[in-house]
């Protein structure tokens, strides 16, 4: 019997031609579901043993993998997917496996969106593309200015090192860095309460977890100076996001650069696609060309693996 191999939120519908699924195909038809399933993914999944996921795109918790009653294997790009829940998984001895990723597009993503709402690069094409006879704003340079990291982990480093290239001053926070991690990244440690009163720019590079959800709100928006931005390429509820809005609206913050949010996909009458003060993009960190094709590549590995008997990449649940 062929199993059926459903590759989900292929946005883009680039996974079969950004990767050789030809070893899947021996023994696999392979379905591509190009948009969110949303409140239909039982339904939709339900005849399917092989789930190829993207990221934290679509959840599955307990009761989703529970509803299906022939999965048998779940590869997720990355080594980490906190939308699956591994622990229910492992209970019906299903394995989960992952790809390996890297940290580059998103810290470049970063200072894309520390570039727009400086420089306003978007906003004065826009204006020429329309019709303007010439420029109409007045730029913020990046060198010398102080860029805060909360977290200075592989991206996080990657970010310092860019703001070093761009002439800034570069300091860091998280619950467990020490000076000696810091110096080695070419950063200073302050504390959480300096790096918000000190910094121009504080971008988030920390993982979410029950430590970090909510890490930045109303006490920390009250720190910023009111000519500093944030910039969250991470995961959106390391920031509360009433708290965020609240500072919007205020002005007590110069702007943010948004590229993850609560709700995934954002919903239309979102607050944030119409704040002035905001540039939002669509969760675009990861999503590059060269990293759809480790991604992809690396899940037809795993599948053709696992119908070897050889599982590989596997990820374990958490103790």
């Amino acid at each position: 019997m062929r199993h059926r191999c459903a590759i989900l939120d292929d946005y883009q519908n680039v996974a079969l031609s950004v990767a050789d699924w030809s070893s899947v195909k021996r023994d696999a038809d392979i379905t591509v579901f190009n948009e969110p399933l949303g409140g239909k993914v039982t339904e939709a999944l339900r005849d399917f043993s092989i789930l190829c996921l993207m990221r934290e795109r679509t959840p599955f918790d307990r009761a989703t993998i529970e509803a299906l009653p022939q999965l048998r294997l779940i590869v997720t790009s990355g080594m980490r997917n906190a939308a699956i829940d591994i622990k229910a998984a492992a209970s019906r001895s299903i394995p989960v496996c992952g790809t390996e990723a890297t940290g580059t597009p998103t810290a470049e993503l970063t200072f894309g969106l520390m570039l727009e709402l400086t420089r306003k690069i978007g906003f004065e094409h826009a204006r020429l593309k329309a019709g303007a006879p010439w420029q109409s704003t007045l730029g913020i340079e990046l060198a010398g200015k102080t860029l805060g990291i909360l977290g200075l982990g592989k991206l996080g480093s990657r970010a310092a090192e860019i703001g070093r290239a761009f002439g800034m001053k570069v300091i860091a926070w998280s619950q467990n860095l020490t000076d000696e991690k810091a110096a080695a990244a070419g950063v200073k440690r302050v504390s959480k309460e300096d790096l918000f009163r000190q910094a121009d720019f504080v971008t988030i590079h920390t993982q979410l977890s029950d430590r970090t959800r909510g890490v930045v709100g109303a006490a920390e928006f009250s720190l910023m100076k009111p000519t500093a931005y944030l910039i969250n390429t991470s995961r959106g509820p390391i920031v509360e996001e009433a708290a965020l809005l609240s500072a919007l609206r205020g002005n007590k913050i110069a702007g943010a650069g948004v590229d993850v949010y609560d709700i995934e996909p954002l919903p239309l009458d979102h607050p944030l696609r119409k704040m002035e003060n905001a540039v939002i993009t669509p969760h675009l960190g990861y999503v590059t060309a060269e990293g759809y094709r480790r991604f992809y590549s690396q899940m037809a590995e795993d599948v053709r693996a696992w119908f070897d008997g050889k599982p590989i990449r596997m990820i374990a649940p958490p103790a």
